[in-house]
């Protein structure tokens, strides 16, 4: 026969209710294999056991509420970012989180869900998500021109300070351009899709003590 503290709250719950049925002291007894005197003792602080019963039943219930609404998010959100890759949108982490904010907004959370690193991390760890270098267009690099003009450099700027020498070279703004970078399922081929042309051209211009900036020259529409 075990004592009334072996028995677990859920026990001393079911023993209160068989008692409010009408059964007996001796069939209680009988039926969780306690004493009389572990019975009466349950009775007696039968209030706070229902009040402790119940107090647990709601941290359960909020606990099951808050699983379920973090599940919901990122089903959600997994969905999302598979529809995107397919289209060959790059995804990052930040877009990841911003949209699991969103969707937590809608979805009325009221836990605080604040899609942070360490949800994003358990979020790429469930769904075998990765950050990959999206594959693109490359250009090959002369090799022996670099070689002849690491040597040619230094003896045509030997005699000048650092404040007069100048290096200016043009460059690509592609502001419509999409990252390079995305996460991605491990199963993704990571290619990205066609990429926008619309760009503007800025010059730029500083000395080598960079002391000295021209302001950037920008040509386009």
């Amino acid at each position: 026969m075990v004592s009334r503290n072996d028995l677990d709250l859920e026990t001393k719950i079911n023993l209160i209710k068989d008692k409010e049925l009408g059964l007996s002291h001796r069939e209680l007894g009988n039926r969780f294999r306690v004493s009389i005197g572990a019975i009466t003792n349950i009775l007696k602080r039968k209030q706070e056991y229902i009040s402790d019963y119940e107090s647990n039943l709601n941290k359960k219930v909020k606990r099951k509420i808050h699983n379920d609404l973090g599940q919901s998010i990122n089903d959600s959100v997994y969905e999302w970012f598979v529809s995107q890759r397919a289209k060959k949108i790059p995804v990052s982490g930040p877009i990841l989180q911003a949209y699991a904010k969103k969707v937590a907004q809608e979805l009325n959370d009221s836990s605080g869900f604040k899609a942070s690193n360490g949800w994003l991390e358990r979020f790429r760890v469930r769904y075998n998500v990765n950050f990959r270098v999206i594959s693109g267009e490359g250009a090959a690099v002369d090799v022996h021109t670099i070689k002849d003009w690491k040597v040619r450099l230094p003896q045509i700027i030997e005699h000048y300070s650092p404040v007069d020498i100048y290096n200016c070279d043009e460059t690509g703004l592609f502001f419509k351009l999409m990252p390079d970078r995305s996460l991605v399922v491990n199963a993704d081929d990571c290619r990205g899709g066609k990429k926008s042309r619309d760009r503007f051209t800025v010059l730029l211009c500083a000395n080598w003590a960079g002391t000295h900036k021209l302001k950037p020259m920008v040509i386009g529409e």
